[in-house]
């Protein structure tokens, strides 16, 4: 179980990060992945200006997508979030139900989690995290 953090905090943890990917399903169940630069809206979503045609066709077909930042450094965390995306006429807008602080476990150290990793779940107010 994790614990609920205000979404400011997950708007910190994105500022560390050059860019991520958008990950979304295209219609025959193959997954697209493309490079952006994710901006923060006043209201708390993500505006992603650059989505493409086939990006933006994707995600109004399933609207349920993930962001993935790389880690900066070797020893450094992924952060993965999932969300809901809405097509706009500014680009692509996503409101994250979902995050994690996410890099493979030290060779020889116990996880925390269960799954072999080094894991730390980011929850958002009024969501639910496993």
């Amino acid at each position: 179980m994790s614990i609920p953090v205000a979404i400011e905090e997950l708007q910190a943890a994105t500022s560390r990060y050059q860019f991520a990917y958008l990950l979304t399903v295209s219609d025959d169940g193959r997954s697209h992945a493309v490079a952006v630069h994710p901006s923060w809206t006043d209201d708390g979503v993500m505006l992603i200006a650059e989505a493409g045609r086939r990006t933006s066709a994707n995600a109004a077909a399933r609207p349920n997508i993930s962001l993935v930042w790389p880690p900066v450094t070797v020893e450094d965390y992924s952060l993965i979030v999932d969300g809901n995306a809405s097509i706009a006429e500014s680009g692509l807008t996503f409101t994250p139900t979902n995050a994690v602080l996410h890099r493979p476990a030290p060779a020889g150290s116990p996880s925390g989690s269960g799954c072999g990793s080094d894991c730390v779940p980011i929850g958002l107010v009024g969501t639910h995290t496993h």
